[in-house]
Formats: structure tokens, sequence, C-alpha cells
């Protein structure tokens, strides 16, 4: 018989971080498969991240990848948005519940979320929809919550990246997009591209007094129309609100 499966779900944010790293070091005798699911749209530096975190971890870590978000796209001939997120359903949910049904055929599947104490509400990511998949919360189960992560992280001197999602992520606060166009004026030029192809907007209408359109954006922010200041900027990201941000991507 096959030695159980022990798989860690790790997009690479705060709270998966600090649960790959946790359990490395309350159960060294175990043999985790740490497991991420790109897109093929990350920034540059999540890619870094996910390199570095597995010298950390003293293994590689697993990506599950069957197609790319632009791929994605392409097949719905459409942009994800809040009605229509077929991007986190495709491309990180349902590979990974393909992956599990494999592996449950082989032997047991626990698999390791990093959902908080303080986050009683949130459910598993619909990663335990494969029948005889065990479902574990560590972080839940040792009580850590926000303060308890961010401690931990700091006491390890790790600092993650503010974005672990999609480059051109529907669920961005404007300070992301101002950063994105900044930063990355190439991804900015590809969201460009992608709402003139298709005829629609990544941004939904109404969310702020901003253009929706990225093209229309783009020309306030050059006119230097901009968030000011650092503080002005994180009260605009999806980092410090309590809603907003695409858990599966952010964990």
């Amino acid at each position: 018989m096959n030695p159980p499966f022990h798989m860690v779900a790790l997009s690479g944010g705060k709270d998966s971080t600090a649960l790959a790293l946790a359990l490395r070091e309350h159960n060294p005798q175990i043999d985790y498969t740490f497991y991420c699911t790109p897109t093929g749209n990350e920034l540059p530096e999540m890619f870094d991240w996910w390199k570095q975190l597995g010298e950390l971890l003293g293994k590689p870590i697993l990506p599950i990848m069957e197609m790319t978000l632009e791929s994605c796209i392409e097949n719905h001939k459409a942009l994800p948005n809040f009605r229509m997120r077929f991007c986190t359903r495709e491309i990180k949910i349902e590979p990974v519940i393909r992956l599990f049904s494999r592996l449950i055929q082989l032997g047991e599947v626990h698999n390791y979320v990093g959902l908080r104490a303080d986050e009683e509400g949130r459910a598993g990511g619909s990663f335990d929809q494969v029948p005889g998949v065990q479902v574990h919360f560590p972080l839940r189960e040792w009580g850590w919550r926000l303060k308890d992560v961010k401690g931990f992280l700091t006491s390890k001197g790790i600092q993650v990246p503010q974005r672990t999602d999609c480059a051109l992520c529907f669920h961005q606060r404007i300070g992301e997009w101002w950063r994105l166009w900044a930063n990355h004026p190439e991804e900015f030029a590809k969201g460009v591209e992608l709402e003139r192809k298709y005829g629609a907007t990544l941004r939904s209408p109404g969310r702020d007094s901003w253009p929706v359109a990225l093209v229309d954006l783009a020309k306030e922010f050059e006119r230097g129309n901009t968030p000011k200041g650092e503080r002005q900027l994180s009260l605009f990201c999806r980092g410090s609100m309590n809603t907003g941000s695409c858990r599966v991507c952010s964990l």
C-alpha cells in the first residue's frame, strides 16, 4: 500500500507561506508535497518567490498548471469578472480536483489549507470535492489569527510579495492598477489589448470614480491623476481591505 499523500496548498501569500514553513518545522518526518496553481499571468516577483520558498522548504514547489489565463480567456472568448469567475474554477480549482481524483486511487490524500482561526466563515477552497480526501486547517487548529501569522513570518525575516494573484485580476483596487501601470507597463498594455480584443473591461462600472476601461485609466495616470502617497495607495489595495480578494489566489 502506498504511503499517504500530504498535499499543502501554497499560493505564496502570507497564510499559506506560514502554514508550509510551520508544518515543515512541526512535522519534519512527513514528506509534504507543496503545490501551487500558476496562471502564467503572475508578476515576475511571484515566480521568484515560489523558487525562494522551495529553497526554504527544502524541495521544489509542484506547479499544477493545465492552462494559462490567456488560453482560458481565449477559450471563453470573454474576460473574467465578478459574475464569471471561470478563471479561478478552471485554472486553480478543477486541475487540483483532477489530481486528487487520481491520487485517491493510489492511497490516502490529506490536503492542508491555510485558513486562519479568525476566518470562521470561509470554506476550504472547493478542494474537498473529491470523496475521501481529508482536508485539514492547521492554522485554525493552532488558533492562529492574523497577528500570529504576521508574527511568525516576522520572526523568520520573511516578507511575502504584495501580489500573489494575476497581474490582470479583475479584483484589483485602483492602487494596484496604478502600481501595475507604473511598475509593469508591459502587463498593463496586455490588459488594454485584451479589453480591445473582447470588447469588455476587466474593471466593473461603479466600483470607484476612476475610468472603467484600462486605456482611459492609463490616460488619467499619464496626466498625473493618481492615488497620492503610500497610505492612500494602501487604502485602495486589497491587502488592507476586509473583502475583495479571491481567497484561492491569495492564501
